[in-house]
């Protein structure tokens, strides 16, 4: 399967869905992949008909992490693995791209999520997942360490007890227990996780203004390491802009006169 079908791009109704694509391994990941998936994000971003993103998995899988085939291929000599060589490796690999993007990303785990695949999903913004979807952490039963930022954002969307829980021991939870430890926002039977997800993203692209996600995703990611009075003053800032901006006429104005909002799209950088 060429590379680019191992991760399939779809959009409609302003949301755009990136399917993991290799469902008979529970769409484990190749570097191929990993580097696919981050293009498509990125590409999501800069494209103004897009206003939300939805990433999931095809068949029973979100995605099982790393290729087992490809790490025993790295252990074993056949291919380099440190990233200082010519062979594709994970040494790079960059799952927090998800939180950098000016853009709301939804993770919707239809099923098997571990190890890169759950960093992956936590650096999503929000999270659907199946009610008997299996996730775990998976990294110390294989001999590694919390990678690819997961000892940062695990904490801070589990706290710290659960975190440590979860990475020591790399036992596996289900979708119910995830949203107790609230590692997932939304839960529902496996059929209907895509489509709620999508429902949700709709939403999103259809009433929210993207300027303001935007700068909500800035401002949380930045304000998450700030002392309080720093991110109050920063806010003000913000809002100084925002209330002479013409979103915030179209948001007043679409509400006077009991319609949707039509608000423009908005792409970083432009």
């Amino acid at each position: 399967m060429p590379d680019q079908d191992t991760v399939l791009w779809s959009c409609e109704d302003g949301v755009a869905t990136l399917t993991l694509n290799r469902p008979d391994s529970l769409n484990a990941l190749t570097p191929e992949m990993e580097e696919r998936w981050t293009e498509l994000l990125e590409r999501a971003a800069e494209d103004p008909d897009v206003r939300a993103i939805v990433v999931t998995g095809a068949g029973r899988g979100f995605c099982a992490g790393a290729d087992m085939n490809f790490m025993d291929d790295m252990t074993s000599g056949r291919i380099d693995a440190t990233g200082n060589g010519s062979d594709p490796t994970f040494v790079g690999a960059r799952p927090h791209v998800a939180a950098t993007i000016p853009k709301p990303v939804i993770a919707a785990i239809n099923g098997a999520c571990a190890g890169l695949g759950l960093v992956h999903a936590l650096f999503c913004d929000v999270r659907f997942a199946a009610d008997d979807a299996k996730i775990t952490t998976a990294f110390v039963r294989r001999g590694l360490i919390a990678e690819y930022g997961i000892s940062w954002v695990l904490p801070k969307v589990a706290g710290l007890s659960t975190a440590l829980d979860l990475l020591v021991s790399g036992r596996v939870i289900l979708g119910e227990e995830a949203h107790r430890l609230r590692l997932v926002d939304h839960v529902y039977p496996r059929e209907r996780v895509l489509e709620e997800a999508q429902r949700y993203a709709r939403e999103l692209a259809q009433f929210c203004a993207p300027r303001s996600i935007a700068t909500m995703k800035q401002q949380v990611y930045r304000d998450i390491l700030s002392e309080l009075e720093p991110a109050v003053q920063h806010a003000e800032e913000l809002m100084r802009e925002s209330i002479v901006g013409p979103d915030f006429a179209e948001g007043i104005q679409s509400y006077i006169e009991k319609r949707p909002p039509r608000f423009p799209a908005f792409v970083a950088g432009a």
